[in-house]
């Protein structure tokens, strides 16, 4: 098949690492893929040189922008209906709430056979502006009808996007997000050896997290906590894996409350040192306020490694409450609080959660796994419109 996948920015994060992994599987299936993308710009670091390096064609289209500009949007869905055109591919596939709408309409413009959408969270909730909120589910609403089949990584995205009145369920399918497993099974560098680089002493126990330093990922939640659990854990110790803009603000109220000794903020890391770090932690919270499926705990649990984080979105998809993690009724610090501290006292129950947490995530999120299912999506949907 001739397939083009189309996202906003390849920035290190959740969506991108989905989109990346799809292409080379799809490539390496035999299959002519082609990656189209906008420029990386953020401070979340950039994943375009491995998408270059993967063998299958990528190409950078500098005026698809994150933010609304009419202008340059104009000129991305131009580009868009006249690439595909020249492409002329069996599958376009969009990725991001603008590139899924923009590229959706290009495609159906230029009459691409089928066209794939995957939710990786919803636009519609994405922002705290009701008129903001208000205007994308209207965008997704009005797009649904050119889409042949709408990926989800969860099926709460499924359930979510039809209640606000998005698409027909026959339209729906749940693609659980791929993963590399093979790093986290066994990481580059040994967890002595990194625990020791960051300074962990042993017997300190860590509860860490893998997100951006901002707004909505629930940091704000675990520093409300931090001088109770510090105060009855003298061995905790927090590691916080991501930059942001808010890092300067975090370090400040860590510094207020005497804590710096507790706090171990890595910065910007590349995305190959994310296992290695995963196997550092003993803990993984993840108290976000909004997600598709948080990769961090699916990559916490191939690490061996027990999760919290609270019932949002599809993370409840993305564990076995009570057996391989906590699943916590949404924002509750008190049974945030209350789990950590069961995680802290008792390494038995960390090891058990965390041994079987490893094999679920591995029956679920294999890299494998979501491209064998996408190929499934695409061909037959294909059927249906031959």
């Amino acid at each position: 098949m001739q397939i083009v996948h189309v996202i906003t920015r390849l920035i290190v994060g959740g969506a991108q690492e989905n989109t990346i992994l799809s292409c080379e599987g799809q490539h390496g299936l035999g299959h002519h893929v082609t990656l189209i993308t906008g420029p990386p710009l953020g401070p979340e670091g950039s994943l375009l040189d491995r998408a270059q390096t993967g063998g299958y064609g990528v190409e950078v289209l500098d005026a698809m922008r994150r933010a609304v500009l009419p202008v340059k949007d104009v000129g991305t869905y131009r580009h868009l209906v006249r690439r595909f055109r020249e492409l002329r591919p069996d599958v376009v596939h969009t990725h991001s709430s603008k590139a899924g709408i923009i590229g959706r309409w290009a495609a159906h413009r230029a009459g691409v056979p089928v066209v794939v959408h995957t939710i990786h969270g919803l636009s519609f909730t994405a922002s705290t502006n009701r008129a903001v909120n208000w205007t994308y589910r209207q965008l997704e609403r009005a797009t649904a009808p050119v889409t042949a089949r709408m990926v989800c990584v969860a099926d709460a995205m499924a359930e979510q996007s039809l209640a606000g009145g998005v698409g027909n369920r026959e339209q729906y399918v749940t693609v659980y997000s791929g993963m590399e497993t093979g790093p986290f099974l066994n990481p580059p560098v040994s967890r002595e050896e990194v625990r020791k680089s960051l300074g962990i002493g042993e017997g300190q126990v860590v509860v860490g997290t893998i997100a951006r330093l901002f707004e909505l990922k629930g940091h704000e939640d675990l520093l409300e906590l931090a001088p109770d659990l510090c105060a009855r854990f003298a061995n905790l110790r927090f590691l916080w894996v991501g930059d942001g803009v808010l890092r300067a603000e975090f370090e400040r109220r860590i510094g207020q409350m005497e804590l710096r000794d507790r706090f171990i903020l890595t910065g910007l890391v590349p995305p190959s040192r994310v296992p290695e770090l995963t196997a550092a932690m003993d803990v993984l919270v993840h108290p976000s306020r909004r997600e598709g499926l948080a990769r961090a705990i699916v990559q916490a649990q191939l690490s061996g490694k027990p999760v919290v984080t609270y019932d949002v979105d599809g993370n409840r998809e993305g564990l076995v409450a009570g057996e391989t993690g906590f699943l916590l009724p949404a924002f509750d610090k008190g049974k945030l609080s209350d789990a950590l501290a069961v995680l802290l006292g008792d390494e038995g129950l960390r090891r058990r959660m965390g041994e079987k947490g490893r094999e679920f995530a591995m029956r679920r999120f294999d890299a494998k796994v979501m491209v064998d299912a996408l190929e499934k999506v695409y061909r037959e949907a294909r059927e249906k419109v031959a």
